[in-house]
């Protein structure tokens, strides 16, 4: 009795102890709740000001496939601890996420990290109709390991570059799998791309400037790139690991 006894007790402890150390049963799920509610909440002030949570840190709620109905775990974007991560499968077994709703004039911010070597971008103003890509139409804000990315970059392909068309200017970017933050503004065709606090580009949509950017460059050749005034924001699944965070949107007048 005595052995069962000191048995029982040994157990009790080491069960306690595994708890404590969050090995207990729903110690994941915990985890999972707290990193969601830390980092994708609205402040009252932000509600005031009638900005919207793109992401619940739970679940990609609001988000599909690009022309798809919903969004599944085999386009390899899922939710995790607070974070709405692309795995990296790749473009042709994976897929770039639209929001379901469709935005004009905004301001929209979001953390994002990127791995080594990884490749990704923030698009807006996406349409969808007969268009095979997200970059068809929409303009893009890249995001890239700079010094890591295996390929040589141009300024144009640089992270927070208007990509294909505008450079960043004296973009403060921090490395492979450190948080960034990214703010994007489009307000009557006058769009800035923000890099941790610092404006880094700014243009004017169907200016006369931009008109010969986009005949001059890849763009020519995709008709429908930059033409809508109303769109989706997309995430791209470039084949490499991406993750996004405190996604925030106010619509503006």
């Amino acid at each position: 009795m005595q052995k069962n006894s000191s048995f029982i007790l040994s157990l009790a402890i080491a069960l306690s102890l595994l708890i404590a150390a969050g090995c207990g049963p729903g110690s994941e799920r915990v985890a999972e709740e707290e990193a969601a509610v830390k980092h994708n909440v609205l402040t009252e002030e932000e509600k005031a000001e009638g900005w919207e949570l793109l992401f619940n840190g739970r679940n990609p709620s609001g988000w599909r496939g690009f022309r798809k109905a919903d969004l599944t775990m085999e386009e390899g974007w899922y939710a995790h601890q607070g974070m709405l991560v692309a795995q990296g499968i790749g473009c042709e077994l994976s897929g770039d996420i639209v929001t379901e709703r469709q935005f004009e004039n905004f301001i929209l911010t979001t953390d994002w990290r990127i791995s080594e070597g990884g490749n990704s971008g923030i698009f807006y103003m996406v349409a969808e109709n007969d268009y095979m890509a997200i970059y068809h139409t929409g303009p893009g804000y890249r995001l890239v390991d700079d010094p890591g990315y295996p390929d040589q970059l141009d300024d144009t392909r640089l992270t927070a570059a208007n990509f294909g068309m505008h450079a960043p200017v004296d973009a403060p970017v921090k490395p492979a799998g450190e948080w960034n933050t990214a703010r994007i503004v489009v307000d009557n065709g006058h769009v800035e791309h923000w890099l941790n606090g610092v404006k880094v580009v700014e243009y004017q949509l169907w200016s006369e400037e931009w008109e010969k950017l986009v005949a001059a460059g890849k763009w020519a050749d995709y008709p429908g790139y930059g033409r809508y005034s109303r769109g989706h924001i997309a995430l791209q699944d470039h084949g490499d690991q991406v993750w996004f965070r405190n996604m925030k949107i106010l619509e503006l007048e």
